[in-house]
This record gives structure tokens, sequence and C-alpha cells, in this order.
């Protein structure tokens, strides 16, 4: 240990780092080894600080050791003298795992001999000022200096950094001469452009479009780090690209067993969107391997909502689609010897402290003798699985592969009784569709190594896999456990009850698709999961109405106008403008009689200290009308509660301007309003820490209003099912399907945002 710390040091290493280095072991042999045979070449004493330091770098960034001794001989013989080169270098390496290294070929890649003179750094250095020159003297030293290095560079790709910058510096002082006191005072921050209350950022096409994420390019999936590569490996990917033509396939692959929720709206974007910002194609892929909890209802539903955000799948496939040919690659895999046919209980292999198995180590004939039995149906459910032979990210041992389940599957029905698991059918349908970036979760991070082993253990083409991070709401719950016991025990009518964070529900309440879509991008394609609060999504939700959803006027409660000074069958029409920030977009026009209705609340009977709308004592303008009314008598009725007020009513251009217009309707339709609260108290229903009880514990009473007598204009009355509106100072609604001929339906899809004039 000591010898070996003193020819760490040799090579300019510190003490300090020469000790941490013999805590890794892996580390520790490949630099003895680096160090051994460079110093077989120049002698004990003929490895210098600087041939150290480059042969420390290759060592703890070489992944594939038997390129050790070429590497290590290159630094040793000088035809790698900088970070730049062996940057080069080890990326060469990477991307020839298997083939001999064509000398020719390596040093002209990574500059093998290439000697840069200070004249031409010079000359490159001259050419790039000069070509800012003008900018340079406008913006002095607040110009973007790595701009001229980044340029300079990319002409003389091999020159020493460290050189170009003290001739940038040199030829930019030359130019500008010493600072001043100006240069030398902070530049002011820019502000950012704020619109609709939020900052401008990228869409999520551009956050998704080419080097963005930087995934890997297709075809070089070995580049990927923790990427597996085997001996059959570069041929599988050349197989791979001959089939894809290097077209980027990514898959959404849903379980049909429940519906789709907001967190599933970030997926349907990242995977859909990443292969449509890149010209790629991506597949639908039901995960229906679970029979017992799958129903039709939930692969419609699922289609439906990946279309209503605007995607179209290349393809609609089902695991199922593979039944075949999973079991044959299964039954390969214990030839193979890494699966086996197990009796542990199903309580047994429960956790993550599984006793090992007993029959881990039968005999290849035996599993695949008795795996034809559990495909034939000659054990119990429960009685025996087939499991794989590998050890999991999380410490999990040997996966099961293959169940029992006497359960009809919805497609295949009777045909089989052995239904593979998740962990094995996952990356092998990637496989078989040949997708090049599986996306997924996070928490399926910890899957990751069994992907891998899987596809490499059969040795079929690997897709990389790419973890993002989860999208969360507060005040709300997703998993499908929770959500069926909401409405079992009658908290919400359905899945689609507005008051989830389902799509189908979402959509019921009036979220245009768009809106999530937005929010998915404001959100950000992120590695770290997400939690989110509901203002945020309604925010991008006001955004869009505010600009599609046509006004109309409503009045959630009621009350009678009769105006005094208009003949009993006086009736005209109003022209009301469907966007009043920009009327060449449309209108309509509504009734205006001697009878109409306001919000009670528009009224009130005593004067208050800053109450802008109708008192007897105050009048009120009309929206879109051109009248202003004044209350000459209130009607109350036995209990004292004012059901009526007559008025007169005179042009606005001729009466004083009132301090408030309100809005009204006539002749109107009735019908009724559904306005929604969050559905729990609690940011954090399903946390014991928030919610000792538990989160049916948490519901909030008052999350549904149903008023069954409100009044609507009647420009509605043709609206269809999803229609959206801007009830004018009430807020966004859309059509629910529980309208009929006789009764409109209306939920209350936002509030409107907060108006100082609503006082």
């Amino acid at each position: 240990m000591a010898d070996t710390l003193t020819l760490f040091t040799s090579i300019g290493l510190s003490e300090q780092k020469a000790k941490e280095t013999l805590k890794n072991e892996a580390l520790s042999s490949a630099l003895k080894s680096a160090i051994t045979q460079a110093q077989s070449i120049h002698g004990a004493s003929g490895v210098d600080k600087a041939m150290g330091t480059l042969l420390y770098s290759m060592a703890s960034r070489l992944k594939d050791t038997k390129r050790l001794t070429f590497l290590s001989e290159s630094i040793a013989l000088r035809k790698i003298c900088t970070e730049l080169q062996l940057a080069a270098a080890l990326e060469f390496v990477k991307s020839h795992p298997h083939d001999p290294i064509n000398q020719k070929e390596f040093d002209k890649t990574c500059g093998v001999g290439i000697v840069i003179t200070p004249e031409q750094i010079e000359d490159a250095v001259e050419s790039v000022i000069k070509k800012h020159k003008e900018q340079l003297l406008k913006e002095r030293y607040r110009f973007n200096m790595g701009l001229l290095m980044g340029e300079a560079r990319s002409a003389l790709k091999w020159a020493d950094g460290k050189v170009i910058k003290n001739e940038v510096d040199m030829q930019v002082l030359h130019l500008l001469g010493p600072k001043t006191e100006a240069d030398l005072e902070k530049k002011p921050k820019v502000r950012q452009l704020i619109f609709k209350g939020t900052f401008l950022q990228l869409s999520l096409m551009e956050q998704l479009r080419g080097e963005a994420l930087k995934f890997h390019k297709t075809g070089e999936n070995y580049k990927t780090e923790g990427y597996v590569v085997t001996s059959n490996t570069m041929d599988l990917l050349k197989k791979h690209l001959e089939l894809t033509g290097g077209q980027i396939r990514t898959r959404f692959p849903p379980e049909p067993n429940g519906i789709l929720h907001i967190g599933h709206a970030k997926a349907i974007n990242f995977n859909f969107g990443y292969a449509k910002a890149n010209n790629g194609i991506c597949f639908l892929r039901y995960d229906d391997t679970n029979p017992e909890k799958e129903e039709e209802k939930y692969f419609t539903a699922i289609k439906d909502m990946v279309e209503w955000l605007g995607y179209k799948p290349y393809a609609v496939t089902h695991a199922s689609d593979n039944f075949q040919e999973l079991y044959d690659l299964a039954v390969d895999l214990i030839r193979r010897g890494h699966a086996f046919v197990c009796h542990q209980k199903g309580e047994e292999l429960k956790g993550h402290n599984v006793p090992p198995s007993p029959w881990r180590d039968r005999p290849i004939e035996e599993s695949l003798v008795l795996f034809e039995r559990m495909k034939r149906g000659l054990f119990s459910e429960g009685e025996a699985t087939l499991r794989m032979k590998m050890v999991m990210e999380d410490g999990k041992m040997d996966p099961v592969a293959y169940r029992i389940k006497y359960t009809a599957h919805h497609r295949t029905g009777d045909e089989w009784c052995i239904y593979p698991t998740y962990d094995y059918t996952h990356c092998l349908c990637d496989s078989i569709e040949n997708i090049t970036h599986s996306l997924c979760t996070k928490e399926f991070q910890a899957r990751r190594s069994s992907y891998y082993w899987l596809c490499n253990a059969l040795d079929v083409y690997c897709p990389v896999q790419w973890e993002y991070g989860r999208l969360n709401l507060t005040y709300t719950v997703v998993s499908k456990r929770k959500i069926i016991k909401l409405v079992e025990t009658g908290v919400v009518r359905d899945w689609d009850d507005p008051r989830l964070f389902t799509l189908t529900a979402l959509r019921r309440r009036g979220f245009p698709p768009e809106a999530i879509n937005n929010f998915c991008a404001r959100v950000g394609v992120t590695v770290s999961q997400t939690t989110t609060e509901p203002h945020l999504l309604e925010s991008c939700v006001r955004d869009v109405l505010n600009d599609t959803a046509p006004r109309a006027m409503a009045v959630l409660e009621p009350l009678k106008i009769t105006i005094t000074n208009l003949a009993a069958n006086s009736k005209s029409d109003v022209r009301v403008p469907d966007f009043p920030a920009n009327e060449a977009k449309g209108s309509h026009t509504v009734p205006f009689t001697r009878t109409i209705f306001i919000e009670q609340s528009d009224f009130r009977e005593v004067m208050e200290k800053g109450y802008k709308r109708l008192t007897p004592e105050q009048p009120v303008g009309l929206r879109h009308a051109g009248y202003v009314i004044s209350v000459q008598k209130v009607i109350k009725d036995a209990q004292g509660k004012v059901v009526e007020l007559e008025v007169t009513c005179c042009s606005s251009e001729t009466a004083e301007k009132p301090k408030a217009f309100i809005h009204w309707v006539s002749q109107p339709l009735m019908c009724e309003v559904r306005l929604y609260e969050r559905l729990f108290m609690h940011k954090h229903p399903e946390d014991p820490s928030e919610v000792p009880n538990g989160f049916l514990s948490d519901i909030n009473p008052n999350s549904m209003q149903v008023i069954s007598s409100a009044l609507v204009d009647s420009s509605v009355k043709g609206a269809k099912v999803f229609d959206k509106f801007q009830f004018e100072r009430v807020g966004y609604f859309s059509l629910d399907p529980d309208s009929t001929a006789d009764k409109l339906v209306f939920n209350r899809t936002v509030t409107l945002k907060e108006d100082p004039g609503k006082i």
C-alpha cells in the first residue's frame, strides 16, 4: 500500500488525493497499470506532473479497461498532450469498443502531431476580433468575451485554451485600452419579459428539439452513461439503424387499468413531443399484461385523451401482441441459464429481504419442462413462477418474469394462463418495436440495470432508458386505488368528476388541452420530481380561455328588475362582442326588454363605503346596453328579502358616468351551474403528518355548489358539450354532458382573475 501511495505521489498527486484514490480499488488498479506502462517507456523519473495529470484523468474516466494500455502508451509517447486530445481519445475508444484501433484514424480524430504555432493563434484571434470590432467598440468590456474565445477555438481545435485566452485578452486591451470607471460599473440587470403574468420561456417543442436534452443520437446508444456494451452490441445497433433509418422512436406505455391523470399529461407530452420535435414517431402501447384489472373503457379513454391533447400515435400496439415472442424469449432465457422456475409463495417474494430461492440452481432442462407445464395450466395460481437470475439496483433479487393467472385476457381470451410481468415485458417490447429512447419517470431508475441486463442476456437490440421527474399536484390524489375509493364512497361521481385531476375530469370541467400542454411546458422537462400547486395550471387555463372563450352574460343568483319608463312590450337587440378586446372576431345579439335580471350581489339596500354598484342612492351602468339605471322602488317579500327593484333608465351618453357597469340578462334561458372548489382541505391529503386520519377525512364539504336556477343569455342556446364561455364578471364555464334540450348545465372551469373594479 505504501509503495502504491509513493507511486501515485510521484506523478504529482497530493498525498490526500493519492489516499482517496487508494480507497477506490478499480481506479487504483487502473492508475497503477497506467503509470507502470508510462514508466516502462520513460523510466521511473520520466513521468512529469503534466503527464501524470493526463494519466490520472484517463484512468478515472475510461470505462473499457482493455484500452488502458493503448491510451497509457499514447500519453507516454506524448501523442496525447492536452485534456482536449484526451477527451477526443476517450470518445474514440468508446465508439470503437470491439474494433482493432485504426492508428491513422485515431491520430486524425485526436489531433496527434498537430502543432499550433503562436502566429496561427495570433492570426485567428485577430480575425475574430475584426469580425466583432463594431460591437466590441460599442459594448467595450461588457461584450461577451466568451464568444471570441469560442470562435477562435473553433478555428484552431487543438490549440491550448490558455494561450488563446491570453491572446484574446491582449488584443482586446490593445483595441479598447485599459478599463475605465464606466467599464467597471455593474451591468444593469436585464428585465425578463413578462407575458400574461408569467415569464416567457421556451415552448415544449423548443425544450425537446435536437441537442436540448443531451440525449444520445440514434445508433449511438453505447455513448450513454451506464449503457452496457457486449460483443454483439455494435452489430445489433447496425441492424437497428437499417430498420429505423436513424429515425427517433419513442412510446407511451400506459397500463389499461385506470384513467390517465395530470401526471400522465407530462409523460404524453414528453414521449410524443420528443418524437414530434425531432421528426420521429411515437407508439401508443398498452401494457396489457394484467388481465384481472383491465377493462375496455380504459383502452378507449386512454386513446381519446392522447388524441385530445393533440397527438396522433404512429401505431397503437399492445404488449399482448408479443405474447408468443415473449414466451419464446423466456424459453431462450432459461436455456441460457438466466432464468429458473421457482415455487416460493407470493408472500415470500414481497419486499426486499426475500430469502434466496432453493430452486435457483435447478437444472436448465428441469426448468424448461416446468415452464412448459406452467403454460399448459398444470399448476395452480401461485404454485410456480419464472424468475430471472439477476439483482436489481434496489437490491431486489431474481425478479419474477412470468406468473400464473387463470383469468381470460380481453384480447387473447383463454389462450394463455401465464402472463409476463412489467420487469420482463417492458424492455423486450421496447426492443421489438426498435424504440430509440425509452422515456420513463424517475422511480423506474432502479429498474434500468435490469432493463439492460435482460436485453443483453438475450442478445437482442437494447434501447436506452432515460428518466425524468414526475409531475405532482397539491390538493389532490391521483392513485387509481384512491380514486376508486372516492367513487365507491360517493365523494365523487366517477373518474370524470370535475373536482378530480384525471384528464377526463379536466376535460369535463372545461380545461382546454392547449392549456394542459402549456402547463407541461411551463413546468419544464425536469429530471427532478416536481410538485406544483393547482393555481399554476389554472393560470394556463385562463391564458387560453381569455383568447378562445366567447363572452356571454349569466346571472347565478337573479334579482328581478322592472324598468318602469319602458313600455310593457318594449324590446330591442343589443350587440355584444364575443371578444371585447378584438371586436373583429365577431359578436352576438341579446334582447333587452322592460324586465331584466341582475346579480343579487350587485344591489345593496344600504350604501357602504367603497361599494360602486347599485343602491337606492347610486345608479349603475348596464354593460353593452348603453343605459344607466336608477332605483325608484325596492320590493320585498313577507320575510323582508328584496325580490324586485323598480328602476328607470336613461342613455349612458346623457347620464353622468356611473362608478360601475354590471352584467344582466333579459328573456334568459334557465340553467344549472356547478361551482367547484378544491376537493381536499390540505395540500398533501395523503401525508399522515398533515392528515392523520387518511385522505377520506380531508374532503372539503364545500367542494361543489349546485345552483339549479341560474339564468344565462340566449346566445348559448346552440352550444355543444364542452363548448366554453366566459360569463362576464363571473368566470369561465363549460357545457357539461349532463345538459339536455330542456336545461343546460354549466361547470365553472376557473374563476376570473381578480378584478379591482369588482368590490
